[in-house]
């Protein structure tokens, strides 16, 4: 990809296929399941709990490809980079990112495993539980990043999940460098606060050294400073990086750029399923963000993408986001 294609927002990322199914709390804890949370599986609990699941919706999904997807609806100019394989559900993946408006130039994994698939149950509640198998995207490695797309891009948005498999998190720190050797900003998702849980001081690090933006929910950056409130937890985020966009459901967000700290209101809504609330609030934010606008419109561009998201079922827009901004 040549450097003249000048994205705003390149993502890198677990590409997965998301199937998303309602499900009561009783079939949760008949399979062991922690409500709320991501758990990483094997194929063959993968196959078992998608043979148990109910009929389900599937779309390419993953954190960041979520975002990315999104925040091309709105009109921003974005890629992705992220490991599928050659097989039948690489194929849906790569065909309907791409039909998002999004560049995605990964080459398929070709002889080893399957494309990643996330089994998303959604309670009554709208509370949703991940069960992950990985896949393809634990090969996603250095060989795989296009360091004309990284250093094109006014932000890079790495996404917190990528800290799993070894060989992602190094092409995650190498893809880091080149943007910000190429004078380009670094944001990062925490993604979940069990993930953080299991690389928390990599985080840390990567956070203080290496992230000009970090996007986190209450739990996830609590999780990254072990605190016990919200608000100790966001004055250690704002002395670690420039920027730090910390969402809180219902109370909408925090946005703090050095001294300054603005609280953003949520979007009123009733919430049917919140799969992708903080996936859509960052690419509304960075949408926003790359066009130059100011910090509470960040937040609020933010606000109105994850409202949208959490008002129906599936992590993707249904509504014209760009009508309901205003832009």
């Amino acid at each position: 990809m040549a450097n003249s294609l000048s994205l705003d927002i390149l993502g890198i990322g677990n590409a997965i296929l998301d199937v998303q199914a309602r499900t009561e709390d009783q079939f949760l804890t008949a399979h062991g399941m922690t409500k709320g949370g991501m758990a990483l599986v094997d194929g063959e609990a993968a196959d078992r709990i998608y043979a148990a699941m109910g009929p389900g919706v599937e779309s390419s999904g993953g954190s960041v490809a979520n975002s990315c997807a999104v925040a091309a609806g709105l009109g921003a100019k974005v890629g992705f980079l992220g490991k599928v394989a050659e097989d039948v559900l690489g194929t849906t993946f790569r065909h309907d990112i791409t039909a998002a408006g999004v560049h995605f130039p990964t080459a398929p994994l070709v002889g080893g495993a399957p494309t990643a698939r996330c089994m998303i149950l959604v309670s009554p509640d709208g509370q949703r539980t991940m069960n992950t198998f990985l896949g393809a995207c634990v090969t996603f490695g250095e060989n795989d990043l296009d360091h004309d797309a990284i250093a094109s891009a006014k932000v890079v948005y790495l996404e917190g999940y990528l800290f799993d498999p070894p060989a992602a998190q190094a092409a995650f720190r190498r893809a880091a460098r080149i943007a910000r050797t190429a004078g380009r900003r670094v944001a990062i998702s925490l993604s979940d606060p069990f993930c953080v849980g299991r690389h928390r001081a990599a985080f840390r690090e990567f956070v203080k050294n290496e992230a000009d933006i970090l996007f986190a929910n209450e739990a996830e950056v609590m999780a990254l400073y072990e605190v016990a409130t919200f608000d100790e937890a966001a004055v250690l985020a704002a002395q670690d990086t420039s920027f730090a966009a910390l969402t809180r459901s219902e109370k909408g967000s925090v946005v703090i750029e050095g001294a300054t700290r603005v609280a953003v209101a949520a979007v009123p809504t009733t919430v049917v399923d919140s799969t992708g609330a903080g996936d859509a609030y960052a690419a509304g934010f960075l949408a926003a963000l790359t066009r130059g606008k100011p910090v509470a419109e960040c937040g609020r561009w933010g606000s109105v993408a994850a409202a949208e998201v959490i008002s129906h079922f599936g992590a993707r827009p249904q509504a014209d986001l760009k009508a309901l901004i205003g832009i």
